[in-house]
């Protein structure tokens, strides 16, 4: 008889999740030494480039215990970084107990606290492991009073590991085993499995991940997905090794894919209830809390022609990661796209890095923004994420911004440039606290704005990489806020258009005009690129003119020849000026988007 145990690892970014899976796929006899590489469920190149973990991915895994009993472990690997932690949450929905992850030298970090409540509130059985026990600065015994103060966990019940060379491994299946609960569910109660995820297949349609809380599904079932009311006949099921297995059935407790000619992309929601058809459950399973994006940016793709295929990409890169949002969206300089809402800044540079590998997309992203929140003189409440859309400033009584609360992790020496860069960001309420001895954890409260931009590029800069950087949201807080404009040859340009804080007003314009001045190719005539709040003008650059030389061919003679054909000159480059248009290259939009330093 074969059991069942469905587990997750959870843990701060580079604690070590996605090696111990490695380690754990070998120890189990998936993968030949031969076949072997790091990152074995990091399917994408962004993840292995990167050395981050942005999908959770399942692998089932056999296993024999000491006892002699054999098992199936059916391991979710999910993300670190803060703004992944929706595809946590997904993966934490199916199962029943956790790894929790804790770095030996680094100790207990932010994201390690917020896995640990996201696993309390699914009532998960947790396990401390603390990984790096073969590094130097490993301080065990100090990572176990951690465990204990600060999380609340028994620390005799942590596991000591290292993923890097295997050692300790064997304790943490026997454990898997031992402490996680077996899956609850009922194979005679009608079918209820739940969507956590979803790819889609050119060949085969939209390839759906479930668990199987309730009930059985084999091939040929015709099932229900009842949030979209649409009935579909299931061509296979199986479960997921390094490739997908096909298998007879998928019954309760179980983890797996189902197959079923799902054509339309549109028709498979993440957090839905598979049914049978015949036989349904009357009530749906409880999906998943709605995501809140924090950053927003407007998405073209960069011939208007492509407009209809960039659709259809962004249709199916939704199936994959259900955390973006986006709505119908126009410019008169970029033409058609849509506005997009991330969970942060390194979701967004995935989310454009993806669109052009995996779906070969050529797309132009407007300066990213944040959520506003106006009120205005007749008491009416406005929320705005889209420059194009900022309301009359006569009319605004109170304007809002997002505040996070950042928590800056750095080594001792770079406290005072940290400080310098926080406080430049109108960051305010210092606090500091000493994890371990040599390290300091700086905590700011700062607009979210000032945070998306460069900040952690910067950070990363003067802290020589060694600086972590997490943040929570803390709510609106009142703030002086513009609408900055930006003018080419007197017209605006609506994609360029910002909402600033108007002290950083100018700064900010006179960075842009400069950016584009280095940008747009020169004309016959002079353009003007002006920073604009309402009617006052408050920074300009100027690309002076290409000039042809029309004294080239007046040989010798009266000054009065030359004179003459110099007031033409000047005179038809006045009329070109009032009539001649501006192109602005598709590279001037990217180039605003950067720092000086860049």
């Amino acid at each position: 008889m074969i059991e069942y145990r469905n587990f997750s690892i959870i843990a701060h970014i580079d604690h070590g999740k996605s090696t111990l899976s490695d380690r754990l796929i070998q120890a189990t006899g998936m993968v030949q030494d031969k076949d072997f590489h790091d990152q074995l469920l990091d399917s994408m190149d962004i993840e292995r480039e990167r050395g981050i973990t942005i999908k959770s991915n399942t692998i089932c895994l056999p296993y024999t215990a000491r006892d002699g009993k054999l098992y199936r472990l059916n391991l979710i690997d999910t993300p670190g970084h803060v703004d992944f932690s929706y595809e946590v949450s997904r993966a934490l929905a199916s199962c029943e107990g956790v790894l929790l992850l804790v770095d030996a030298s680094q100790g207990v970090e932010a994201q390690t606290l917020a896995n640990l409540y996201a696993a309390m509130e699914h009532n998960l059985e947790i396990i401390p492991v603390i990984n790096k026990i073969d590094l130097p600065s490993a301080d065990v015994i100090g990572t176990l009073a951690q465990i204990e103060t600060d999380l609340g966990l028994d620390p005799e019940r942590a596991i000591m590991c290292s993923a890097k060379t295997g050692q300790g491994v064997d304790d943490v299946l026997e454990a898997i085993v031992r402490d996680i609960p077996p899956p609850k569910g009922d194979l005679e109660q009608p079918l209820a499995a739940l969507i956590f995820d979803a790819n889609y297949d050119p060949y085969r349609g939209a390839i759906i991940s479930c668990r199987v809380v309730d009930g059985i599904v084999k091939p040929g079932d015709i099932i229900r997905l009842m949030a979209m009311a649409a009935s579909y006949k299931v061509e296979e099921v199986g479960t997921f090794g390094l490739a997908r297995l096909k298998q007879k059935s998928l019954g309760a407790g179980e983890v797996g894919y189902v197959i079923a000619g799902i054509k339309t992309v549109s028709d498979t929601r993440i957090g839905d209830t598979i049914t049978l058809h015949q036989a349904p459950r009357h009530h749906p399973l409880p999906g998943f809390q709605e995501v809140k994006p924090v950053v927003f940016s407007s998405v073209y793709p960069i011939d208007a022609d492509d407009f209809p295929t960039f659709a259809e990409a962004l249709e199916k890169y939704k199936l994959n990661d259900a955390s973006v949002i986006f709505q119908r969206d126009s410019s008169l300089a970029l033409g058609q796209g849509f506005r997009c809402g991330f969970l942060g800044l390194l979701h967004l540079e995935v989310f454009q890095e993806r669109l052009e590998r995996e779906y070969d997309q050529s797309i132009i992203m407007t300066a990213p923004s944040v959520q506003y929140r106006f009120i205005m003189k007749d008491g009416q409440e406005l929320l705005i994420d889209n420059p194009y859309y900022y309301p009359d400033p006569s009319k605004i009584e109170h304007g809002f911004e997002p505040y996070i609360k950042a928590s800056i992790l750095i080594p001792e020496r770079y406290m005072g440039p940290v400080m310098t860069l926080c406080i430049s960001r109108r960051g305010e309420n210092s606090r500091f606290s000493y994890p371990t001895p040599g390290r300091v954890e700086v905590t700011f409260d700062m607009p979210l704005a000032e945070v998306i931009f460069d900040f952690y590029d910067k950070l990363k800069s003067i802290t020589q990489g060694y600086g972590s950087f997490d943040y929570d949201m803390i709510g609106n807080r009142a703030s002086d806020l513009v609408k900055l404009d930006i003018l080419v040859n007197g017209e605006k340009v609506d994609a360029l258009s910002l909402i600033v804080y108007r002290d950083r007003a100018r700064d900010r314009a006179v960075q842009i005009c400069d950016r584009l001045k280095d940008e747009i190719p020169r004309q016959m005539f002079k353009i003007a690129i002006q920073g604009a709040i309402g009617g006052k003008i408050i920074s300009r650059s100027t690309i002076s003119a290409l000039r042809k030389d029309v004294l080239a061919k007046c040989y010798g003679g009266d000054i009065t020849r030359k004179r003459k054909l110099l007031e033409k000159q000047a005179k038809g480059k006045k009329k070109m000026k009032m009539i001649g248009s501006v192109m602005i290259p598709q590279k001037a939009f990217v180039a605003v988007l950067k720092s000086k330093d860049d």
